[in-house]
């Protein structure tokens, strides 16, 4: 047998990633990045309304009935929820606009996937 009759395609053997579970596509692993940093915002914007929200409610406990302090506690409280309302609203938009207006983002049963636009529609 003559060596140009081999299959050669393998012959230097075959290289794997030495880490399991990240997708080889570029657009693939872009997409899931984008969807890991929503939702670390989402985490760290949730952990960050919690946080001034407790810090409220105990100042408004340890005032002591004084009307300064008190109110200051109700602005931090006020703020917090606030706060909790605007990231909700930015959520929602950006959930209309990127996937029911640009149709980058689809819901799937494990969350969001990212399907990022490229030129030449591959």
């Amino acid at each position: 047998m003559l060596i140009s009759q081999t299959n050669n395609s393998n012959i230097w053997g075959k290289v794997n990633s030495p880490v399991t579970g990240i997708p080889s596509d570029p657009k693939v692993a872009l997409g899931n990045t984008i969807g890991f940093g929503v939702q670390i915002f989402i985490l760290v914007a949730a952990i960050v309304m919690l946080i001034y929200l407790l810090l409220g409610a105990f100042d408004w406990i340890t005032s002591g009935g004084e009307k300064e302090k008190i109110t200051k506690a109700q602005n931090k409280i006020t703020n917090a929820v606030v706060g909790l309302i605007i990231v909700i609203v930015v959520l929602v938009l950006f959930g209309v606009i990127t996937g029911d207006v640009l149709h980058i983002v689809t819901n799937t049963p494990t969350g969001w996937q990212f399907n990022i636009p490229t030129f030449g529609g591959n």
